[in-house]
């Protein structure tokens, strides 16, 4: 408990104010013993106390020194790198000096962020997920590095050791995970829970209802851009996760409130897309606090919960808004979001710890320049800040997602399906009052309930992912290896129908003839599919691209935040003027022809990979 207050940002502000004297790190304490590995570098200045760490067997130490920790035989067969000529400087395709961090994967347990970046090759790529199967071994010490020019890698001291969110408790994890699901579940009900308060809103500014809903899609606007700049900047090691957490966050909490009193509609606009931006980093930053804390093979699990969180938020914000807009007044809705956001704040202030490496491996290393006066104790990521510039930081935030999305056929098509599918998710806040509120009668809270046939559909969605990744995808890879890439979207060639299936049940049942249930049936079906497809296509993504997983997201989010903003304004006048069930076949239609693409990259996907210059060879 006391390691997680101090890794937390509330410990961070008490070791500044009492100058580390509180909440220390081993490094720091005065019966702080150093491990051997390292004792060799000391200055010899003050003779420091030597001893193996406590974990390891009594009976023998073994050191594992650098580039002869556990290696597997990759079951695919490694090619040559076909980007080994590549002399643009990228950030997410570094290459390091000396030996390359994946000769000590089997002793670090490298996290799945940091397994993706090291993997040039899909036989990189193989041996991680190899290295991720494996059970926990014996403990043994990890001996530093030392580079050409005198540098020594400061890394984790064991294999086991505590610091390394890899190793971390079930308990501690799941905690930790938990913070983040609640983040990402309160900022995404910030963006629907606006939705019943349109009619307020229009009533009390005299705008139109296409107006009022730039309420909503201006915050789901702004949270595709947001990803663009708070993702790269949670990569630079001397800034980590929880800055951009913390500071952007409170900076959302404390929005909430002139946006629930704001008496001016441009005023409102403009607060909301504020929202919008500084509330992103739970989607910018959340799959990358899950990637450090899990490996390869158990993250699907954590990532699933996170999607629930992040369907189940839109879907949840107007069965809470829709009763107290109706018993009270339009603000209600924006207050809820205050009552809501605030403690969450205070949560991730008092119990959130630092997740990345890199950040971890950086600050021990300047405590261990400390401790022992040697100035070439640095960490990996020390020396890769140091010949990062802002260039690089700008390309990797702006261009090398649009340049993925322009070159790359296949990174085109999953980001045109997934935003195809979560604009028309979001069309279903125009569509729902069409038909619950115009055709069946339903009141504004009734209304709202309907939109639980969205979670429902996630959660059986789940309960069958989870059987397939446990039953089927885990026991083959522990057997057969990685395999192509292309075997992620098995499941997608099935559940594809899903999609408009769903949505042509949902079109063509919604008459006040036949009971609701049958078109909310609909929804549950169609939410099914897509929650499947996006994980099938977000798995496939960076097992495909591994180097490039962070561009690739935050590519992805951008493009489906800007289609849903404009969903939200087309779906209306399309509902309206063509019907509900001619309106809905429409887009149904343009899901059928999806069909078609996810087979092709299915069968097609290794041709497309071998013309690609950015996909692992």
């Amino acid at each position: 408990m006391s390691a997680l207050i101090r890794d937390a940002p509330v410990g961070q502000i008490i070791r500044w104010v009492t100058k580390k004297k509180a909440l220390q790190y081993p490094e720091e304490m005065a019966d702080f013993l150093l491990p051997s590995t390292y004792a060799r570098f000391s200055d010899g200045a003050q003779p420091l106390p030597v001893s193996a760490p406590e974990a390891l067997p009594t009976e023998e130490v073994v050191l594992v020194e650098p580039g002869t920790a556990l290696k597997l035989e990759p079951k695919a067969t490694r090619e040559s790198d076909d980007d080994e000529d590549d002399d643009t400087i990228d950030l997410e395709k570094r290459k390091t000096a000396g030996t390359m961090t994946t000769n000590r994967t089997g002793l670090s347990r490298l996290g799945t962020r940091t397994a993706l970046s090291t993997s040039h090759t899909q036989a990189d790529l193989e041996q991680q997920f190899s290295i991720a199967t494996l059970e926990r071994g014996p403990i043994l010490p990890i001996a530093p590095e030392r580079l050409d020019d005198g540098t020594i890698l400061v890394d984790w001291y064991t294999t086991d050791d505590e610091e390394n969110p890899q190793n971390w408790s079930f308990g501690k994890k799941a905690f930790v995970s938990l913070q983040i699901y609640l983040y990402t579940l309160a900022f995404y009900m910030g963006s629907a829970i606006y939705a019943p308060s349109e009619l307020g809103v229009m009533e009390r500014f005299g705008v139109s209802q296409q107006q009022a809903a730039l309420g909503l899609s201006m915050y789901v606007l702004a949270y595709g851009i947001g990803p663009l700049v708070f993702s790269p900047m949670s990569e630079i090691p001397i800034i980590g996760r929880n800055p951009p957490y913390m500071i952007t966050f409170a900076i959302f909490v404390i929005l909430c409130i002139p946006t629930a009193v704001v008496d001016n509609f441009a005023g409102l606009i403009i607060l909301r897309f504020l929202q919008g931006f500084f509330g992103s980093p739970s989607l910018a930053t959340g799959g990358a606090t899950l990637q450090d804390m899990y490996s390869l093979i158990k993250l699907p699990y954590a990532l699933s919960l996170w999607a629930l969180a992040a369907t189940s938020g839109p879907a949840l914000g107007p069965i809470i808004s829709g009763f107290s807009v109706s018993a009270e007044n339009w603000r209600w809705s924006l207050w809820e979001m205050v009552w809501l956001a605030g403690p969450i704040w205070i949560l991730l202030f008092f119990a959130l710890p630092e997740t990345s490496p890199s950040n971890i491996l950086l600050r021990r290393a300047s405590r261990l320049r400390t401790l022992t006066g040697n100035p070439n104790l640095k960490s990996q990521s020390e020396i890769d800040q140091a010949n990062l510039s802002s260039r690089d930081i700008v390309v990797e935030a702006l261009w090398r997602p649009m340049q993925l999305m322009l070159f790359d056929p296949a990174i085109a098509f999953t980001a045109v399906y997934t935003a195809l599918i979560y604009g028309i998710y979001y069309s279903f806040f125009e569509a729902f009052p069409l038909v619950y509120n115009g055709m069946y009668g339903f009141n504004l809270g009734q209304q709202g309930l309907t939109f639980l046939s969205i979670t429902v559909g996630v959660i059986i969605a789940i309960a069958a992912y989870w059987s397939y990744i446990y039953y089927i995808v885990e026991p083959d890879i522990r057997t057969y290896g990685l395999g192509a890439p292309e075997r992620r979207l098995i499941p997608a060639l099935f559940v594809t129908f899903l999609l408009p299936i769903g949505l042509f049940i949902f079109g063509w049942t919604s008459d006040p003839n036949i009971h609701w249930i049958v078109s909310v049936i609909g929804i549950s079906i169609f939410t099914i599919g897509i929650f499947l497809i996006i994980q099938c296509i977000f798995l496939y993504l960076p097992i495909t691209y591994p180097q490039y997983a962070a561009s690739l997201f935050a590519g992805n989010d951008f493009i489906r935040s800007t289609l849903a903003a404009g969903a939200i304004h087309f779906s209306s006048p399309l509902y309206r003027n063509l019907g509900v069930g001619p309106g809905v076949s429409l887009v149904a239609g343009l899901t059928c022809g999806c069909v078609v693409g996810v087979y092709v990259l299915y069968f097609y996907g290794a041709q497309l990979r071998a013309r690609s210059r950015f996909s692992a060879k």
